[in-house]
C-alpha cells in the first residue's frame, strides 16, 4: 500500500511539473504569435520584456529561479567564476531549462571563451529556437570571430519571429565590415 501511495504521489508531482512547463510554453507561444505581427518597436519592446520575464522564471522550481537571479548578479558584479559555478549547478539540476544555458553562455562570452559560449547557445536554441537573446549573442560572437556571414544569419533567424528586433541594426555594420575585409 505504501508503494502505491508513493507511486500516486510521484505521478501527481510529475503531472504538476509537466503542467507548469506546458503553461509556460503556451504563454510564450501566445507572446511570440503577437511579436511576429507587431511593427511598432515600442509595443515589441513591451512584448520582449514579457518574454524575458517568462524565460527567467523556472516553470516549477523557485529555487532555480533564485539561483539564476543570484548568478546574474554575480555576473553583473564581474565575479564570472562564481557565476559560472551557479549556472553549472542550474544546468545540472535542470538541463532542459534554456535560461540556465543562456546565462552560462553569457558568462563564457564575458570571459572571452567564445567556443564554450557558442556550444551553450546551440543548447539554448535546441530547447528554445526562438531565443532572440541567444541568437543576438551568437551574432556578436561571430562578429568577434570575423565570421560575418554567420553573424548576419543569426540576426536574420531572430528577425523571422521578432521582425522589429533592435539587433537588425547590426546588419548594415556587418555588411560594412565584409566590404572592408574584401578590399
Amino acid at each position: 500500500m505504501k508503494i502505491f501511495k508513493t507511486f500516486i504521489l510521484f505521478i501527481l508531482i510529475n503531472n504538476f511539473f509537466i503542467s507548469a512547463q506546458s503553461a509556460q510554453k503556451n504563454i510564450l507561444d501566445k507572446l511570440f504569435d503577437r511579436l511576429v505581427k507587431i511593427d511598432d518597436s515600442n509595443k515589441a519592446e513591451i512584448l520582449e520584456k514579457k518574454i524575458w520575464s517568462v524565460w527567467i522564471e523556472h516553470p516549477n522550481d523557485i529555487r532555480l529561479t533564485e539561483k539564476l537571479e543570484f548568478g546574474t548578479e554575480l555576473m553583473q558584479y564581474g565575479d564570472y567564476n562564481y557565476a559560472l559555478k551557479v549556472f553549472d549547478n542550474i544546468i545540472l539540476t535542470d538541463p532542459q531549462w534554456s535560461e540556465g544555458w543562456n546565462k552560462r553562455a553569457t558568462v563564457y562570452f564575458l570571459m572571452n571563451k567564445f567556443t564554450n559560449s557558442l556550444d551553450d547557445i546551440d543548447k539554448v536554441l535546441s530547447i528554445e529556437p526562438r531565443h532572440f537573446g541567444a541568437l543576438s549573442g551568437q551574432a556578436r560572437i561571430f562578429i568577434k570571430l570575423q565570421k560575418y556571414e554567420k553573424a548576419i544569419k543569426s540576426i536574420e533567424k531572430a528577425l523571422e519571429f521578432y521582425p522589429s528586433f533592435k539587433s537588425r541594426e547590426l546588419i548594415p555594420e556587418i555588411e560594412k565590415l565584409i566590404k572592408e575585409e574584401s578590399v
